[in-house]
This record gives structure tokens, sequence and C-alpha cells, in this order.
């Protein structure tokens, strides 16, 4: 049976650590974990409930900083010097797994050892309220190459996966090296870019892991223009790390860059209109051309500027018309994708 490290980085969470723990030692029948939970100085007690968990159950570890580090050193300090499993997971310690899920993950990763990491779906509650009922069924599983899996990101400049689901092969974690320390908000993304560059990826239909939703959350300080400079720097970094591995390194920057362009442009549109809005859409519409300079040739971009000179008396009935331009440009680019495509003209609606 492979053994997983089970890695839980903890600051100010001792009110979640004992759930978190129960879900990783109680819930996973027919798993051999190991557990590490490092306190990060945290002022509220939760070394002690630590040391208290540990001392009931052997298969548990405790590590307590005499100083906070950061949360991207604790996550190295436990995944590249203490995680030697066949298997590793971060796991936060206000989130928790589903019953089963590290099962159905290492039979996929068992099953599969050109897969790196595998992750799953992931169910958000309200720390007020209760979590709602997972779904543990194995509805199947889908591996991605990974290089198909990579540009597919690059296609969408997001960030799908969420960390308590992603179980990781733990000789590729050592292989790539650890969190980077300048990308405290999208080093996940990063690292699952980086691992897919020499892994295949699965995916398992199963609800794996809980996140909880409360006002401490890490990424609960960050504006959407803050989130998508964060964003774009992951992927940046990648290609200035592991260009030279990536053949298609420039079509990849391109294709990433104007993803960002247009999806500055479209929260951009969605900002207009509200109150104080105009220093967001400032940033965004600065966004959209420094990551795309012929932004400014988009329909996005043209509509946004018509939308921002008309006047704020007239915005509520200028709306439909600009509707009505976006979907009149969308129409004439499908017209043309399928002339091109199949050589006939499609009918266009009414």
């Amino acid at each position: 049976m492979s053994q997983i490290s089970v890695v839980i980085p903890c600051y100010n969470y001792g009110e979640y650590l004992p759930e978190c723990v129960a879900s990783v030692l109680d819930d996973q029948p027919g798993s051999d974990v190991r557990v590490l939970i490092i306190d990060d100085a945290s002022p509220d007690g939760s070394g002690e409930v630590a040391r208290k968990l540990a001392a009931a159950d052997d298969r548990i570890e405790v590590i307590v900083h005499p100083e906070n580090r950061g949360h991207v050193a604790t996550f190295n300090e436990g995944i590249m010097d203490w995680a030697d499993g066949e298997y590793c997971l971060l796991l936060s310690a206000d989130d928790k797994l589903t019953p089963g899920a590290l099962r159905r993950a290492t039979q996929l990763l068992d099953a599969h050892p050109e897969v790196g990491f595998a992750y799953g779906l992931v169910l958000m509650f309200n720390q007020d309220e209760p979590p709602p009922t997972a779904s543990t069924r194995l509805r199947g599983t889908t591996i991605w190459p990974g290089r198909w899996w990579l540009r597919h990101m690059f296609r969408v400049g997001g960030n799908p996966v969420a960390t308590p689901t992603v179980v990781v092969r733990t000789s590729l974690q050592h292989r790539v090296g650890p969190y980077d320390s300048e990308q405290p908000h999208t080093g996940d993304l990063d690292m699952w870019l980086r691992l897919s560059v020499y892994a295949d990826v699965g995916f398992i239909r199963a609800d794996q892991a809980y996140y909880r939703l409360h006002g401490s959350n890490m990424s609960s300080g960050y504006t959407t223009p803050m989130d998508m400079r964060e964003r774009r720097l992951a992927y940046d970094g990648l290609l200035e790390r592991s260009g030279s591995d990536l053949p298609e390194a420039r079509a990849l920057a391109e294709l990433v860059r104007r993803r960002f362009a247009q999806e500055a442009l479209q929260e951009a549109k969605r900002a207009s209109g509200r109150p104080g809005a105009a220093q967001v859409i400032h940033e965004l519409e600065a966004f959209a051309v420094d990551s795309w300079p012929t932004a400014v040739s988009l329909p996005a971009y043209r509509s946004l500027q018509l939308y921002q000179h008309i006047g704020s008396h007239l915005k509520p009935y200028a709306r439909p018309l600009l509707c009505s331009v976006v979907a009149h440009d969308f129409r004439l680019w499908r017209r043309w994708r399928t002339v091109h495509r199949h050589g006939i003209w499609p009918r266009l609606l009414p």
C-alpha cells in the first residue's frame, strides 16, 4: 500500500485543526497516512492543540515555529524536507478531506505511473453554515497529457485546481522544487504548471475536499486587478523557468497574454456604471494593454471606450446598443470561422 505524507500548515486555525486532522486519519479507510502539523507561531494556541492531537495518535508529528516564517516557507518545510511517502498532500488546517478522497487519488496514481498529480472537485462552504453533503461516489477519472493540459491552462489563464484536492507524486514534487516565495498568492498555480511540464495530469470526478470560506482566507485581500497581475506572474514565471523545455513557449506566451487582455476588458465592462469604479476600470484597461498591446483593436476594447465616453445619464440606455454591437461582432466572427473551416456560409439568426 502506497504511503501518503500529509502536510498541514497552521496559523491561527487551532479551532479547525481537530476537524481537519480527523478528516485525514479517520475518514480515509484503506490509506496509509502520516501527518505533519506545522504551526507557524500561532498566537491562538494552535501549537498546543496540535501537540494534544499528536499525543493521541502516533501517526501525527508536530513542528511549532518559535517565530512566524510565512506560509510559503512552511509549505516548503513540509513537502521538501519532511514528506517521504510515495505521495504527498498539502492541506490547510481550515480545510478538510471528504471520506475516501486519498484512496480515490492513490488508486489513480498507482494505476498510471505517468501521472504526476491528481486533483478533483472541491466543495466550498461558509464557516457559519454546515458543510454540504459530499458526493464521494467515483464517477470516473480522466488522464490528460501534461503538455495538452498545460496548453489548456495557458488558453484559460486561470486556476481551476483546488489545493486541498491535489495529491502529488513525491518524487516529482522534489524534482520540480519548492513553492516560489515570490508568489505568495499564486504559488499553487505556479506549482501545477511546473508539475505538468514533466508529467501527465489526473482528474477525479468526485468531491475530494472541503474549502472553508471565512474572513481570514489568504485570498480575501486581493482585488480583481491584483489577482490578474499575480496570475499573469505565475504564467510568465513558468516560461522563464521552464521555457527551454517547452518548444512552443512563445506561442504559449502570446496565448495567455491575449487571454488576460480579454479577461481584463470583460471585467472592466462589468464594473462600468458602478459607483467609484473609475480607478478599477483604469487599472484593468491598462493591464489589458500591457498584457496585449494590440488589445486596442479588440471589439471589447472599442465597446468599453464607447461606453466610457457616453455620459453616465445615458449609460442605462446605451447598454442594449452595446450588447447588440458585441453580439454583431460575435456573429461576424462565427461566420468567418465557419467559412474558413467548412467553406459555407451559416444561416444568420434574425
